[in-house]
């Protein structure tokens, strides 16, 4: 057992040597060609629809299990742990929510 941390521990340690020598030898002051932003944009247009696709269809899934929280919270009645189970099933969507429509704002205020 020993042996095997102290093997995962050296590979680690090889591993982030690496990393390390790929980021100094990484020129961040260059400046981007229009070519290249281009090409960007080109590639990134895909990636935005899928992800539109998937933050309406998730706007729309949770609609409905916020729909079945609610219901399940009304016909509770006297049980607590139904209310309580329903109470978090709404936070964790409504957070669910706020995640997957801040992330574009997210990376734009950390790129630009």
């Amino acid at each position: 057992m020993r042996k095997k941390s102290l093997a995962m521990l050296g590979l680690l340690f090889f591993a982030s040597l690496l990393a390390l020598q790929l980021v100094l030898a990484l020129d961040f002051n260059q400046t981007i060609s229009s070519q290249d932003k281009a090409t960007f944009d080109q590639i990134l247009s895909p990636v935005m629809k899928v992800y539109n696709l998937v933050k309406y269809v998730a706007t729309a899934m949770a609609v409905v299990v916020l729909l079945f929280a609610g219901i399940t919270y009304i016909t509770a009645g006297d049980n607590p742990a139904s209310r309580e189970k329903a109470k978090n099933m709404a936070m964790y969507v409504i957070i669910g929510l706020v995640v997957i429509w801040a992330a574009p704002l997210v990376v734009n205020f950390i790129v630009g």
